[in-house]
C-alpha cells in the first residue's frame, strides 16, 4: 500500500501501479516508468483539478508548453518552470497528502 513518496517510488519496481492509487497518481506512476502515452490516457480521462495538474505536467514533459499552460489554468496552478523531476515529486507529495484523513 502506497501512503508516502518513499512508498510511491518503491512501487515503481512493480509492473503495475498499486491498487490503492487513484487516476492522477496512477498517471504519475506511469510517467515515472517512462510510459507517457499510458499516463496521458489516464490523466485526460479524468475531469478533476488534480488530473488537470498531472495533465499539465505531462504536456510539459512532452515539451508542449502552450498546452501545458492551458491545463495549469484548468488545475488552478501556476505554470511550473523548474525541473521536471522536482515538479513530479511535488505533485506526488501533494496528492498523497490530500488523501490522508
Amino acid at each position: 500500500m502506497v501512503v508516502n513518496v518513499t512508498d510511491f517510488k518503491a512501487s515503481l519496481s512493480g509492473a503495475e501501479p498499486a491498487s490503492n492509487l487513484d487516476a492522477p497518481l496512477a498517471a504519475l506512476w506511469w510517467a515515472a516508468k517512462g510510459n507517457w502515452d499510458q499516463a496521458h490516457g489516464i490523466a485526460q480521462d479524468e475531469e478533476t483539478s488534480e488530473a488537470a495538474w498531472v495533465h499539465a505536467y505531462l504536456h510539459r514533459v512532452e515539451g508542449d508548453i502552450g498546452n501545458a499552460g492551458y491545463w495549469y489554468r484548468k488545475a488552478g496552478k501556476p505554470a511550473a518552470t523548474g525541473a521536471l523531476d522536482a515538479e513530479w515529486e511535488e505533485i506526488v507529495q501533494a496528492l498523497l497528502a490530500s488523501r490522508r484523513v
